[in-house]
């Protein structure tokens, strides 16, 4: 039986989560103003932000240059994990050979990275970069060869019998049966990078989001914290909705099953 869609029933549960979502930050505030700040104050901290930047760098300055971070990250390891993994999951050999490396180096979170390249190549642009691709790389390749692995063997078969060879069949076959899983695997990265960027930037950093909590963090400014942790959450969110949109287009097939 197909699930119907209710495109305006979405858009009101979404509104009913968000409501629900500030009242319980309006009842925080009310219950200690001097740690949770209200959302009036946190809009007129915002404010005093936009008037009196940090760094020298606007809001908009900070969330661009985490936004690029992460988008240079993401780009990389998109390009290099859909590539791994379309290896790993098509090549017996391939699989034999970055297997092990990737069920080694896989389980050691991406923060833990974080020291030894600092120390390797300091603290300026590339090493951020440097740690998003890891967050992000590994989860792609998996994902990547998950979805080749699980390519339903008729599909194959039927290639086979149109005399494709391996490129025609990669290309015209296991790719497009490949990327729901791939997709997946890009939503999941995404929040992966968006969480090691505010680490790095935590740790080593003269602007960006992560930047902002720390500087609020150090300054006891609440309210500066609460606007780093907003900002992160639209943009994320943004960056969601159009992944899903670029999805449904990749994918329509998926669309229809929804439906």
């Amino acid at each position: 039986m197909k699930r119907k869609t209710n495109p305006a029933m979405d858009i009101l549960l979404t509104c009913i989560s968000v409501g629900i979502l500030f009242l319980l930050w309006i009842w925080a505030s009310s219950v200690n103003p001097l740690f949770f700040p209200s959302p009036g104050s946190t809009w007129e901290r915002l404010m005093q932000l936009a008037e009196k930047p940090i760094g020298k760098v606007s809001v908009l300055g900070h969330v661009w240059m985490s936004l690029r971070r992460v988008l240079v990250g993401l780009g990389l390891s998109t390009v290099l994990g859909i590539l791994t993994g379309l290896v790993m999951g098509w090549s017996r050999v391939g699989r034999a050979m970055i297997g092990p490396v990737f069920t080694a180096l896989r389980p050691i979170p991406p923060i833990a990275w974080i020291p030894l390249v600092i120390l390797w190549f300091g603290i300026g642009e590339f090493p951020k970069v440097l740690i998003i691709f890891i967050g992000s790389f590994f989860i792609i390749s998996q994902n990547t060869a998950a979805g080749v692995t699980m390519v339903d063997p008729m599909y194959i078969n039927v290639g086979k019998v149109y005399q494709a060879n391996s490129w025609q069949m990669l290309l015209h076959i296991v790719m497009p049966a490949s990327m729901p899983a791939i997709m997946a695997g890009l939503k999941i990265a995404l929040s992966s990078a968006w969480m090691v960027v505010v680490a790095a930037e935590m740790l080593a950093s003269k602007a960006g989001l992560g930047f902002l909590i720390t500087r609020g963090s150090d300054s006891i400014d609440i309210a500066l914290v609460l606007i780093g942790m907003i900002l992160i959450g639209v943009v994320g969110a943004l960056l969601s909705a159009i992944f899903s949109l670029i999805e449904r287009r990749l994918c329509p097939w998926m669309n229809e099953k929804n439906q």
